[in-house]
């Protein structure tokens, strides 16, 4: 039911017109949307594209996507089509930043649970800058932090560290990033069509609330971003206090110019410019609710500027000692070291960023688990099968057929009596799922039980 005030709420955003045809739609089914992971093979879901989004697909409904194997192995990510939108403007802005030339681009994403537009912003980068980049994916909230993780470790990215601290946390990293997205926590009003119970807490009050909360963000992180760097920011709200107000608000108070540019627009058909950005309102497109603006940083330092006592410049962590034959485990070069007992591997090329990070924030995980030695002999991680970095040639593979994937998946008791015994990359569709040791007459399954499919199958 929908409150009067925010009628006239919605109203004074996107006039009275448009507001007519978005409560129409609210009465309408929710769309259901997925995005392509450009850089692994197994998703065989059809529909329409999503105008904004080469990777995203529109479907006729929704499957099960518990039983579909290319769903754990990270094949594709489940994604409203409005939530792509905010990929589409970083891309844009990709084009208007002076790449580095002696380090990685750095990102942040600010609030990134679950991880929608963390994968796709690894995704864009990767695809612009191959891996000279580092993206950091923040999540307050911990158990929230976790199913980051674990989205991060399904797309499988080594580029992507996870960490968990609150936005004021990164003022101890000043000017380091050269993009900050912040998709910030809002009243959500975008979700009344999925969610009946934000429509029910709805309120003038929780606007006002969610509108400074919003602020606080924003100032608590900005002293993190380059001079001249860009924020991105969005929420999965219409209303003008908690989108355009608060764009003039850091354009103003906190130093910035709002880039409304023509050219986002073009393609996307749907989409209204507002004042300071871009609304998508159900009735004009099929997915929900979502605003996002673009704004340029005036004032500040960049993180190369900042004296080496005051950022405390530190050096990469030893390197493990480790057989010769872990290295090559993956096409790119990686700086391989000890987490408790796990092996891990970071990117050559931000290991250093790695290493600053990690004097200053809660890096959750970063590259990727490799393994744990028992003697001389690595029993490799799960998410090492699902990383997009292992070398193709690095384990004997076997390929499944949809039944056994999703018998192992389940953590049944497989069987590979004519491949060869020792560790297996097991796959379906060429796209790995993950580990098992073939004894010949059985197996042991190397898949996390937290990762299992619960339903029955």
């Amino acid at each position: 039911m929908i409150k009067e005030s925010f009628r006239k709420y919605l109203e004074e955003a996107i006039g009275s017109g448009n507001a007519l045809v978005a409560f129409s739609a609210f009465e309408a089914p929710a769309s259901v949307a997925v995005r392509r992971n450009p850089f692994k093979p197994g998703c065989s879901l059809e529909g329409r594209p999503v105008a904004w989004s080469s990777h995203g697909i529109l479907l006729a409904e929704r499957p099960v996507f518990t039983l579909d194997p290319a769903f754990h192995g990270g094949a594709y990510y489940v994604q409203d089509s409005s939530s792509m939108f905010v990929g589409h403007v970083f891309r844009n802005m990709l084009d208007l930043v002076q790449m580095p030339s002696s380090r990685p681009l750095r990102v942040l994403d600010l609030c990134a649970a679950p991880g929608g537009k963390t994968t796709d912003l690894a995704a864009s980068l990767r695809e612009r800058l191959g891996d000279g980049f580092l993206l950091v994916a923040n999540e307050v909230m911990k158990q929230r932090a976790g199913i980051l993780a674990e989205n991060v470790a399904l797309w499988g990215d080594p580029n992507v560290v996870v960490t968990s601290d609150d936005p004021r946390a990164f003022a101890a990293l000043p000017g380091f990033f050269d993009i900050i997205v912040a998709d910030v926590p809002c009243s959500g009003e975008g979700m009344f069509r999925k969610d009946e119970e934000a429509c029910m807490q709805w309120s003038e009050d929780n606007v006002a609330l969610c509108e400074a909360r919003q602020r606080r963000i924003v100032a608590d992180v900005w002293p993190a971003l380059a001079q001249d760097g860009m924020f991105i920011y969005s929420t999965c709200t219409f209303n003008r206090y908690e989108n355009d107000g608060n764009v003039e608000w850091i354009a103003k108070e906190l130093g910035a110019e709002c880039l409304l540019r023509e050219d986002v627009l073009q393609g996307c058909p749907g989409v209204l410019k507002t004042g300071c950005g871009y609304s998508l309102v159900p009735g004009f497109v099929e997915g929900e609710g979502q605003y996002c603006s673009a704004l340029r940083k005036t004032s500040a330092v960049r993180w190369e500027d900042v004296p080496s006592g005051r950022r405390r410049e530190v050096k990469p962590q030893q390197k493990a000692a480790l057989p010769e034959d872990v290295k090559g485990l993956f096409t790119v070069d990686m700086s391989m070291r000890q987490k408790g007992t796990t092996v891990v591997a970071v990117p050559e090329r931000i290991v250093s960023d790695v290493a600053s990070l990690e004097q200053k924030l809660h890096v959750l995980a970063a590259g990727c688990a490799v393994g744990e030695f028992k003697g001389q002999t690595l029993v490799p991680d799960a998410d090492l099968a699902l990383s997009i970095a292992l070398a193709p040639y690095a384990y004997q593979t076997v390929d499944m057929d949809r039944n056994t994937a999703l018998a192992y998946l389940h953590r049944d008791n497989v069987v590979f009596p004519d491949a060869p015994k020792g560790y297996l990359l097991v796959r379906y569709e060429g796209l790995p799922l993950g580990f098992v040791k073939n004894l010949g007459n059985r197996c042991n399954s190397l898949h996390p039980q937290s990762r299992r499919i619960r339903m029955n199958i």
